[in-house]
């Protein structure tokens, strides 16, 4: 059986950070990866800009974790948005912030970076071994189903870093669940978060399928109103604005559109009480309104029959969006659930296996995009690898 000091399971960014704080400590990890190549999920993330952070006040950051904010604090506050951008330029890749204060790396590619830390994580002495994928334990060796056949390996230390249960192609499967259940971890049921809605369109809507839906504020239930763009989709509603809402209409709240959050409903009636001669009702919204053709069409399907009047301005104020949920776990972006916090200690070391440490999106909490899900992965990983390796020095003083 092979014997090593520090194991890393998973080569996400949570399992890299890990690793590269392990490594800081001079501990040099290896990192067993089912996929052949680490951070798929990561560059797939990249293809739209990479999204490391966002930058704003500490309060309201660490606010977007909802009741996850309490465990997740310490360590965001060690590794947070500041940290990041500090880290990403330490790779050797400027950050900028845009106007709404999301963070991206210059180049606007999750690749560059991705080399530039692998380089790093080289220097550390890190082991990358593709292809080993975690089945669980046989005693206090951890094992794998490897090229080369089952494999075990005694670490002093492991940190599991296996990502959530969404886009299992590119490694997020979720499989972990069974080994951990059966060792007694408590678990939440996994959950879709950041993801789309599925609606069942009439054949009319098929002209808008691709159409971005700009200028509305949505509002899931009782809570706030949240601006946000979408795209109308054959499958049904896509893109930020209802990926930020996603927890609420998860639970059931019922979703309202405003296809005018910046005029009163009062500023709408007038506008419509102007003469409409012999033209169509959908021609006198457009004409009246300026209603583009994304947003004409969701009052169409969602609001017919339409009504006449203030009732008509009301509808434009608050038009209900009925849909079927949400799409399959599968599709979404990320994933609530997973190993709940009681099953940790404040190192993120299972209680139920000392010396086995968790990171990323393996622990129960979700967070809306926009920098919040890369930016607690890294924060976790990093204090998953340093507590780590604080408990494998302290072995080793004790020889």
């Amino acid at each position: 059986m092979e014997r090593i000091g520090a194991l890393v399971v998973g080569a996400g960014p949570a399992g890299l950070m890990a690793a590269e704080g392990l490594g800081a400590a001079g501990i040099p990890a290896v990192i067993a990866e089912a996929k052949a190549a680490p951070a798929r999920k990561f560059l797939m993330a990249g293809k739209s800009g990479l999204n490391l952070t966002r930058a704003e006040p500490s309060e309201s950051f660490l606010a977007a974790y909802a009741e996850a904010a309490g465990p997740l604090g310490p360590m965001i506050a060690a590794f947070g948005p500041e940290e990041v951008c500090a880290w990403a330029e330490g790779l050797g890749q400027p950050v900028f912030t845009g106007s709404t204060g999301r963070v991206f790396p210059t180049a606007m590619k999750a690749s560059p970076l991705l080399r530039a830390w692998l380089r790093r994580l080289d220097g550390f002495g890190v082991t990358l071994r593709p292809r080993w994928r975690w089945t669980g334990w046989d005693g206090a060796a951890v094992t794998f189903d490897t090229p080369e056949g089952p494999r075990a390996v005694l670490a002093g230390v492991t940190i599991l870093a296996l990502g959530g249960a969404s886009w299992a192609r590119l490694g997020s499967d979720g499989a972990w669940v069974g080994p951990l259940s059966a060792a007694g971890v408590p678990l939440a049921p996994f959950a879709p978060a950041n993801v789309g809605l599925r609606v069942d369109w009439s054949a009319p809507m098929a002209r808008q399928f691709g159409q971005p839906v700009k200028g509305v504020a949505l509002r899931a239930g009782a809570g706030p109103w949240h601006r946000g763009e979408f795209v109308i989709s054959a499958r049904g509603l896509e893109g930020g604005g209802i990926y930020a809402l996603s927890r609420p209409l998860r639970d059931g709240a019922p979703l309202v559109a405003d296809l005018f959050p910046d005029w009163t409903a009062e500023r709408v009636a007038e506008r419509l009480a102007r003469p409409r001669g012999k033209a169509s009702l959908a021609n006198h919204l457009r004409k009246a309104l300026g209603l583009d053709p994304a947003r004409l069409a969701l009052l169409m399907e969602f609001g017919r029959p339409l009504p006449e009047g203030a009732a008509l301005a009301r509808l434009v104020k608050a038009l209900p969006i009925r849909h079927a949920g949400p799409r399959p776990i599968d599709e979404a972006i990320s994933t609530a659930g997973g190993v709940c916090w009681a099953a940790v200690d404040e190192t993120l070391m299972l209680h139920a296996r000392p010396g086995t440490f968790l990171a990323g999106e393996m622990l129960d909490w979700e967070a809306p995009t926009g920098g919040y899900l890369l930016t607690a992965c890294l924060a976790t990983g990093r204090w998953a690898g340093l507590a780590a390796a604080r408990r494998l020095q302290t072995a080793c003083a004790r020889r």
